[in-house]
């Protein structure tokens, strides 16, 4: 039997064990499944969607463990270790605690009359969830990694389905149109079970599949909204729900204008569990104000100001354009700037040349990715050109591309780095490096 001393060893094995990175389809992972007999006994939450999901998870992480609860939650990608991927009670699980069940899972993989093969995602995402089962916690969450219908996560029959947002993204797999993506992300919903929507335009696809399952479909605007508290001294709002109100709510630790409609969904999910969840205003109140996520709108202490945001399509792009221009004046802002190939990269630099002045766009070290050549292409056809003002430069790496915005921004100006885990994952480390 294939075994491996170490969770790195596991993981260098696992990108390279099935010929493809990305092959939607539940055949293989359920028999998988069937053979580890995998299943909860505490509630299980699912969260899908284009953008917000790993804040919504965070919310409702961060809640659940001020309520007294034993929480798992799964999410992906990670910035720095795998590790990120699997928190239990808030703490990332060691490589010793994962281990095991990646030997578990590889077990139950090839004692299969036919052994089939997993993807990465797969494999990981079955470890995870193994090594929650055997934890008898109080309730799961897990973030969906990719669309819904036919992503890993989907194996487990939810007992809350919650989306997000629904926007163009992942095209090649999950079709051109938010129609066709909201289908596909309305897979999570369970017949009979709570399926909310934070969308709040949401595609008639999902409307229309949740009635057809069964589903208890809660819809941002018609089911449950939030209403800010203008003009109050402390910034306050309210969460309005079918059967409770949550009034004189703080905003989120987490930054930025879209982290009302993410916890608004948080709060919705939690409503329609109160029965074997319950949590209190106080729980709420703590829970919000302790919420960390790296990597979304994250501000920096210190000089010059630096944004980390993991970014990388069109509306998470018109999300950090807003958040930016609500941070005051600077007098020159530097992106440190790389993306994968697939994304609407002519529809990000739309949302954003108005805020950027210096552009350092980066190769990243994954095949996906778009190189810094194409991204100068997509930013000189944005009309974006050289001068006293404005700059577009070449990098190998993000923490060259990051080096070079330092040596040029004053304490005053500030460096935004987006469009990508790799791009935030890339300066993160270099940062790190630099603090030993």
């Amino acid at each position: 039997m294939t075994t491996f001393p170490t969770l790195d060893a596991w993981l260098t094995h696992l990108e390279s064990a099935h010929p493809v990175g990305i092959d939607m389809g539940l055949a293989r992972i359920s028999q998988v499944r069937d053979a580890l007999q995998l299943s909860f006994a505490c509630p299980v939450i699912t969260v899908g969607g284009t953008n917000g999901k790993g804040s919504t998870c965070a919310i409702l992480e961060s809640i659940l463990l001020r309520a007294g609860y034993s929480v798992g939650c799964h999410t992906s990608p990670h910035l720095l270790a795998f590790n990120e991927r699997a928190r239990i009670n808030g703490q990332m699980a060691t490589d010793a605690e994962l281990l095991p069940h990646f030997d578990v899972v590889e077990q139950a993989r090839r004692s299969l009359h036919e052994p089939v093969s997993l993807t990465y995602f797969e494999f990981t995402t079955l470890a995870i969830m193994h090594l929650f089962a055997e934890r008898g916690l109080d309730v799961v969450i897990f973030e969906v990694g990719l669309g819904g219908r036919l992503d890993a996560v989907n194996i487990l029959d939810t007992d809350c389905a919650i989306i997000t947002s629904i926007d163009i993204d992942h095209t090649d797999f999950l079709g051109d149109t938010r129609e066709k993506i909201g289908f596909e992300k309305a897979g999570i919903f369970r017949p009979g079970k709570p399926a909310i929507c934070a969308d709040p335009v949401p595609p008639q696809t999902l409307i229309e599949h949740a009635g057809k399952i069964g589903a208890d479909l809660w819809l941002f605007g018609r089911d449950f909204r939030y209403e800010g508290q203008a003009g109050s001294e402390r910034q306050q709002w309210s969460y309005i729900g079918p059967s409770m109100r949550r009034s004189a709510l703080a905003y989120p630790a987490l930054r930025g204008a879209n982290q009302l409609i993410n916890t608004s969904a948080a709060l919705a999910g939690l409503e329609a569990l109160r029965d074997r969840l319950p949590v209190s205003a106080q729980d709420i109140r703590l829970g919000l104000a302790n919420v960390e996520l790296p990597g979304r709108f994250q501000v920096l202490p210190g000089k010059p100001s630096i944004v980390l945001d993991v970014g990388h399509n069109p509306h998470a792009a018109a999300v950090l354009g807003q958040n930016l221009g609500n941070m005051g004046y600077f007098p020159y802002t530097y992106a440190v700037f790389g993306s994968m190939r697939d994304k609407d990269i002519a529809g990000v630099v739309a949302h954003l040349k108005g805020e950027i002045d210096h552009w350092c766009v980066t190769d990243l070290p994954t095949p996906r990715a778009a190189s810094a050549e194409e991204l100068e292409t997509a930013l000189r056809d944005a009309g974006v050109v050289d001068g006293p003002d404005s700059t577009v430069a070449r990098f190998a790496t993000p923490a060259e591309a990051f080096q070079d915005a330092l040596k040029r921004a004053s304490d005053n100006d500030r460096i935004v780095v987006f469009g990508s885990f790799y791009t935030v994952a890339g300066v993160m480390a270099y940062r790190k490096s630099q603090q030993h």
